[in-house]
């Protein structure tokens, strides 16, 4: 399938804002507080694929938190998407990894729920450690989630739960992110299979060489939880005070705006890389569809 050179947000609207859509093989940040509708938009540009690409996008979720984001909920009553949960603690087994029976799992919740923050300043050590080492142990859950997903032609990968953090180097969140970004979404398949199967990469070559991926075509969406509730302060936020925003082709701000006596949602480009966009503040409502673009 000939891929678009745009994809959908699938938020209605949103895609003439941005001059046709996301681009492929970039990262697009969505930035704003919780509760704002960035998961919806999440969901909807996930869930946009499998009209465009053939394959609905994966969800990874990284919510530490009490108050988790439900996505099984919102893909149902949006979408009518039966999302198909994956389990961070159990492996496939590595040797029948390829069968054509295999479950496709679109939904990865990858760290325990416990109501802690993932950042070093707001835990202790023990606690800190403990952290670490659960991230170790799940880097091979990640890495075989999204490899079995885009050998099957999935083409967009959502990452959520991020919560905000003063320095991204005290966040295991972000440090989790950057390995996804850098050594599974931005690295050629076969170098990413060999970090999945390791020493029994040879015996399996030839199967990875039949479920080639080309990574310049996923485009991976970014829902980034922050401090600001305002649209004001956001749009303020000087993107090169942080490597991920400044890193990113797209950022997109979804905030409060006061119109008169009462406040709105409105969402604002504050970047799109290589593209004409528009300049405008667009107001927003979250429908039982989901995020949409008020006219």
């Amino acid at each position: 399938m000939t891929l678009s050179p745009r994809m959908s947000s699938g938020a209605p609207g949103l895609d003439a804002l941005l001059g046709g859509g996301l681009l492929p093989g970039a990262l697009t940040v969505v930035l704003g507080a919780t509760g704002i509708g960035k998961t919806q938009l999440g969901v909807q540009f996930a869930e946009a694929g499998r009209q465009a690409e053939g394959q609905p996008g994966v969800l990874f979720d990284m919510n530490a938190r009490v108050d988790a984001q439900n996505h099984a909920a919102y893909a149902q009553r949006m979408r009518s998407w039966s999302l198909s949960p994956g389990d961070p603690e159990r492996r496939a087994a590595l040797d029948e990894f390829f069968r054509p029976d295999r479950p496709a799992i679109d939904y990865l919740h990858v760290f325990r729920q416990d109501g802690r923050r993932l950042t070093r300043s707001e835990v202790s050590f023990d606690i800190w450690h403990d952290w670490q080492a659960e991230l170790s142990s799940r880097l091979a859950a990640t890495i075989e989630f999204f490899y079995a997903a885009f050998t099957r032609g999935v083409r967009r990968a959502v990452v959520d739960g991020v919560d905000p953090a003063e320095r991204q180097s005290d966040s295991v969140q972000f440090e989790l992110f950057e390995y996804i970004y850098h050594q599974i979404l931005r690295k050629e398949s076969d170098w990413v299979a060999r970090d999945l199967f390791r020493e029994r990469f040879r015996a399996h070559a030839d199967e990875v060489a039949a479920h080639a991926y080309d990574h310049r075509q996923i485009a991976c969406l970014l829902l980034l939880t922050s401090h600001e509730t305002m649209l004001e302060g956001l749009i303020e936020r000087p993107l090169g005070d942080s490597d991920l925003l400044a890193g990113a082709n797209t950022v997109l701000c979804l905030g409060k705006i006061r119109d008169g006596h009462r406040l709105r949602r409105a969402l604002y480009v504050a970047k799109h890389r290589g593209s004409a966009c528009s300049d405008e503040i667009a107001y927003y409502r979250i429908t039982d569809a989901g995020l949409e673009i008020e006219s």
